[in-house]
């Protein structure tokens, strides 16, 4: 692993703050390395937005510079002065990339926003598939990678990242005021949101609700590798082996987001090594 004084800007913010995605990244090969490295910098730049800013204009205000500044993929301007701006644009112009994508990306941030959480599990995986879906789509892309069934395995696997990770991260996101657990869930299990943000919502009704995301990532994870992923393109899908560690670890905590043992770290770098020896994710 490289040390963390060689890195890029980019490279060292994924390092200290998405070192799972990071770890993922260091087996795209050498030439596409730093372009992984700088789509999850800017994946941190934007997620990040909601925990940084106390009203949600200025979230707002902050997303929208970034939406300005993609429009300007064939300009110079102020994207030159900032280190994951700059390194981006060149990235776009050199692979390409989608608009679209990047606007989803930036749609589900704003979602972020809002203290509510999704409606239901569709409207969850519906986020899933705008955030982590639209990433791992353009890191399969900036591989160098763009076939369709490619491109349906990565938007499978970031689905199933971004489910697990909401799942896994309930008592964080309680803490800054944000809920991700879908209402009709809560509602089904005899609680309610609202009930959840006060603290006063059965623990069972929570760990059904984490049981129901769970078991539907796992869903997309197993489409996923039903499609055919070339070795240039893996980089990009391997979080489905992080994926599995997750989901066995809150199988056996009883679906239960809180328990201690969630915090342990999984980041399985052998686990990783060997599928991509082998090909597979």
């Amino acid at each position: 692993m490289p040390h963390s004084d060689d890195l890029s800007h980019a490279a060292r913010q994924v390092h200290d703050l998405d070192r799972e995605r990071f770890l993922t990244a260091l087996f795209a090969p050498k030439d596409r390395r730093e372009g992984l490295m700088t789509l999850y910098a800017f994946n941190l730049e934007i997620a990040r937005v909601r925990e940084s800013v106390r009203e949600p204009m200025a979230g707002m205000i902050r997303l929208q510079w970034w939406r300005e500044m993609l429009a300007t993929v064939d300009e110079d301007g102020d994207a030159d002065r900032h280190p994951v701006a700059a390194p981006l644009l060149d990235l776009v112009r050199a692979h390409a990339l989608p608009l679209e994508l990047f606007e989803a990306l930036l749609a589900s941030r704003e979602r972020d926003l809002d203290p509510d959480g999704p409606a239901d599990l569709e409207a969850a995986e519906t986020y899933a598939a705008d955030s982590s879906g639209a990433l791992s789509q353009l890191a399969m892309l900036a591989l160098g990678v763009g076939e369709e069934e490619a491109l349906r395995a990565a938007r499978h696997v970031g689905i199933a990242w971004a489910l697990l990770g909401q799942a896994r991260a309930v008592g964080f996101h309680l803490s800054i005021g944000r809920l991700t657990l879908p209402e009709a869930l809560l509602r089904l299990a005899g609680s309610s949101g609202g009930a959840v943000m006060s603290g006063q919502a059965p623990r069972a009704a929570i760990t059904q609700a984490v049981r129901a995301m769970a078991q539907l990532a796992d869903g997309h994870l197993k489409k996923a590798r039903r499609l055919r992923v070339p070795r240039a393109g893996l980089a990009a899908v391997l979080p489905a082996v992080l994926a599995d560690g997750h989901l066995s670890a809150l199988r056996s905590c009883g679906w239960d987001p809180f328990h201690p043992k969630l915090a342990l770290a999984r980041h399985r770098p052998l686990a990783l090594a060997f599928s991509h020896w082998r090909g597979r994710f």
